[in-house]
C-alpha cells in the first residue's frame, strides 16, 4: 500500500509539473501573438522594402540598397553583433526590349514574355518555327531533324490535381530549369517555358535556369499561361507559323554583396545558436513581396517581438538576411560554410520562404527525438490554427546547415495562392495580407520561444 501511495504522489507530481509546463507556454505564446498583432511592425517594414528599394536581384544596386536597409533596421532595434557577411554573388542583367509574338492569319499576335535568369540574350532578332513539347521524352522522339532552328515550346502545366501546389511546381520545374539545355542538344534556336503557375493570366513568371557545359547557350524566356495556350492553340491551325523572340539579358562579372546578421545574446548556453531568415534578394520584377520580403520581415519581427516582451533566452538568437537564393544560393552556402570553420554549434535554424500567407504549421528535417519532441508542441498551436507538424524540406537558405544534430524548420503558410504571385510583376506589397503576415511572424516567434526553452 505505501508502494502504491508513493507511485500516485509520484506521478501526481509528473501531471502537475506537465500541467504547468503546458500553461506556462500557452500563456507565453498568447503574449507573444498579443505583442505582434497589436504592436507588430513587420507589415511597415515590408512597404519600406517593397516601395522605397522594390525588386533586389543579386548583383544590382537594389540588392545593396537592401542590405544598407536591413543592416540599418537591426541596428536601430538594438540588436547585437549586427555584421554583414560578404558573399560573392552573380550579375545578370535582364536588359531593355525584351518582346516576343507570333504572326497568324496575316495578323500580330503579342504575347508576353520575360527572361529566364540566367538566360543568354539574343544576339539578334530571332523569328522561327516553332515546336512544341510537354516532356523531354517528346523532345527526343522529335529528334534534331524536327527541331533544329526551331523554337521549342515547354507547354507542360503544373498538375491541377496535386493540393500541395509545392509538389505541383517540382512536377513541372524541370522544363524551366533544364529546358535549354535539352533543347539545344538538337540545335534549338531558343525556347518558350510555360509560366510556373496555377493561375491562367498574362503575367509571365521568371526564375533560374541553367546551361549545362556540353550544350550550346539559347535564350530562354517564360511565357504567360493564357499566350502560351493561345500559341498552342494557333500551332494546331497553322503549324508552320513563326514566332519572333527578342531577349536583351546580359551576365557580368560576379561582385560582393553581404548577408546581413543580427543577434539577441543567450543568458544560458550563449554557444549555441538558433537562426531565424529568409533570403533578401528577390528576382527583378515585381516588388519580391512573398518572395521573399514577408520571410525577411517575419525573421526580423520574431526578434523584435521577444525583445519587447524581454522573454529570457537560453540560446543566442540570430536573425540572417540572406543574399543569393534565387540565383545561386551562395549567401546559404557561405554563412554554412563559415560556421563550419569557426565552429559554431546551431541549435536549430527556422526559414521563411514560402510566402506571407496563413501560417498552416512547419516542415522539420532533422532526427527521431526531434520530431515527437516537436509533436508535443501541436496543442499549443492549436487555438492559432496551426496544425501541421510534419518532417520535410526546411528551406533552400537553411539546407547547408543540415547535420545529424542540427533541426531544420520551415514555416509552412497556406500554399494554394503563392504560385499566382511568384516571380512574376503580380509579386507586390498590395498582394500580401497584413494579419496574415503578422500571424506568421508570431507563430515563428512561438516555436522560437519552444526551442529555446524546452527543446530536446
Amino acid at each position: 500500500m505505501k508502494q502504491l501511495l508513493l507511485s500516485l504522489i509520484f506521478f501526481g507530481s509528473v501531471g502537475a509539473m506537465a500541467q504547468t509546463t503546458f500553461e506556462e507556454d500557452s500563456t507565453m505564446i498568447r503574449n507573444i501573438y498579443s505583442e505582434v498583432l497589436a504592436h507588430g511592425e513587420c507589415h511597415e517594414n515590408l512597404r519600406v522594402l517593397c516601395k522605397d528599394i522594390g525588386a533586389r536581384l543579386s548583383g544590382s544596386a537594389e540588392a545593396d540598397q537592401a542590405i544598407a536597409w536591413g543592416k540599418a533596421l537591426l541596428e536601430n532595434y538594438g540588436f547585437q553583433n549586427v555584421h554583414l557577411q560578404e558573399v560573392e554573388v552573380p550579375h545578370w542583367v535582364r536588359g531593355e526590349g525584351e518582346y516576343g509574338y507570333f504572326e497568324s492569319a496575316g495578323e500580330r499576335h503579342p504575347t508576353n514574355i520575360c527572361a529566364l535568369g540566367g538566360s543568354v540574350g539574343c544576339s539578334g532578332v530571332i523569328t522561327a518555327e516553332v515546336v512544341e513539347v510537354k516532356t523531354f521524352e517528346e523532345l527526343e522522339a522529335l529528334g534534331r531533324e524536327r527541331i533544329e532552328g526551331k523554337i521549342v515550346l515547354f507547354n507542360r502545366p503544373m498538375d491541377p490535381l496535386l493540393i500541395n501546389t509545392g509538389a505541383a511546381y517540382g512536377g513541372a520545374y524541370n522544363q524551366r530549369g533544364q529546358g535549354a539545355s535539352e533543347a539545344s542538344r538538337y540545335g534549338a534556336a531558343a525556347v518558350l517555358v510555360r509560366s510556373l503557375t496555377h493561375a491562367l493570366d498574362t503575367f509571365p513568371h521568371t526564375g533560374g535556369m541553367h546551361y549545362d557545359d556540353d550544350v550550346e547557350r539559347i535564350p530562354a524566356a517564360a511565357i504567360s499561361t493564357v499566350h502560351a495556350s493561345e500559341l498552342s492553340e494557333a500551332l494546331k491551325r497553322d503549324p508552320k507559323l513563326r514566332y519572333t523572340l527578342y531577349l536583351g539579358c546580359q551576365r557580368f562579372e560576379d561582385k560582393m554583396q553581404a548577408n546581413v546578421i543580427g543577434e539577441l545574446p543567450g543568458s544560458v548556453y550563449p554557444e549555441e545558436y538558433i537562426v531565424v531568415g529568409g533570403h533578401l534578394d528577390s528576382w527583378d520584377i515585381g516588388e519580391g513581396a512573398h518572395d521573399d520580403g514577408a520571410g525577411i520581415v517575419q525573421s526580423i519581427e520574431v526578434l523584435r517581438a521577444l525583445q519587447a516582451l524581454d522573454v529570457p533566452l537560453k540560446r543566442t538568437l540570430r536573425v540572417v538576411l540572406y543574399i543569393n537564393e534565387e540565383n545561386g544560393n551562395n549567401g546559404g552556402e557561405t554563412y554554412a560554410r563559415v560556421a563550419r570553420e569557426t565552429g559554431m554549434n546551431h541549435y536549430a535554424a527556422i526559414e521563411s520562404d514560402a510566402g506571407g500567407f496563413t501560417p498552416r504549421g512547419f516542415r522539420l528535417q532533422g532526427n527521431d527525438e526531434q520530431y515527437e519532441v516537436m509533436k508535443t508542441w501541436q496543442p499549443l498551436f492549436e487555438p492559432y490554427n496551426v496544425h501541421l507538424f510534419k518532417r520535410g524540406f526546411s528551406g533552400v537558405d537553411i539546407g547547408p546547415l543540415k547535420n545529424d544534430t542540427t533541426a531544420l524548420f520551415g514555416l509552412v503558410p497556406d500554399g494554394q495562392r503563392y504560385f499566382d504571385y511568384h516571380h512574376s510583376n503580380r509579386d507586390t506589397f498590395e498582394n500580401v495580407n497584413k494579419r496574415e503576415l503578422e500571424l506568421g511572424a508570431a507563430t515563428i516567434a512561438s516555436l522560437v520561444y519552444l526551442v529555446d526553452r524546452r527543446g530536446w
